[in-house]
């Protein structure tokens, strides 16, 4: 795959993770706990930590992420969108490389966990409250549930996204 086939790729994949995070705001979800999501995009970006690698994956999350306030949200949301991607990022990327003996949906929770100690600090540090962190047990429960879907959809994803980046190699 050639520079410019890559970018194209990687586009896509931002533009894809970028609507999954636009539908993921329309639904409702049962009320568990405020603030929980299904983490759709994270399937996009554990998929291109495994395809493409950290830094690939890095940047499709910061453009996404700045993408998604120009587009459906607001500054507020940005900064907690940001900082809970880039944290999770970089924990799913190091887990990948170092911890051989997690499974993909292992990681993937670890990735959810990350997000929502990350949102958690956020919102901690911009109310000047230490008190947030007692929801973080709860959040951290459902990140489990969350981060199996995540990684089981991912597994799912990343073997035909391996599969059409072969055909596209055997092709040029």
């Amino acid at each position: 795959m050639n520079k410019i086939q890559r970018y194209i790729f990687l586009s896509l994949l931002t533009a894809g993770a970028l609507i999954l995070s636009i539908i993921e705001g329309m639904i409702p979800l049962p009320y568990v706990a405020p603030g929980a999501k299904l983490g759709l995009s994270n399937i996009v970006t554990m998929s291109i930590i495994i395809v493409f690698g950290f830094k690939d994956a890095l940047l499709v999350v910061i453009i996404r992420c700045i993408l998604l306030m120009l587009v459906a949200t607001n500054p507020i949301t940005f900064i907690y969108s940001i900082a809970s991607g880039i944290m999770s990022t970089i924990v799913m990327s190091f887990g990948y490389k170092y911890f051989k003996k997690f499974s993909l949906i292992g990681i993937s929770v670890l990735g959810a966990m990350t997000h929502n100690a990350s949102q958690v600090t956020v919102a901690a540090i911009l109310f000047e409250s230490a008190n947030l962190y007692y929801y973080l047990p709860v959040l951290s429960f459902v990140s489990i549930f969350t981060g199996c879907f995540v990684g089981y959809t991912s597994i799912f994803v990343t073997e035909n996204l391996n599969k059409t980046l072969l055909k596209l190699k055997r092709e040029v």
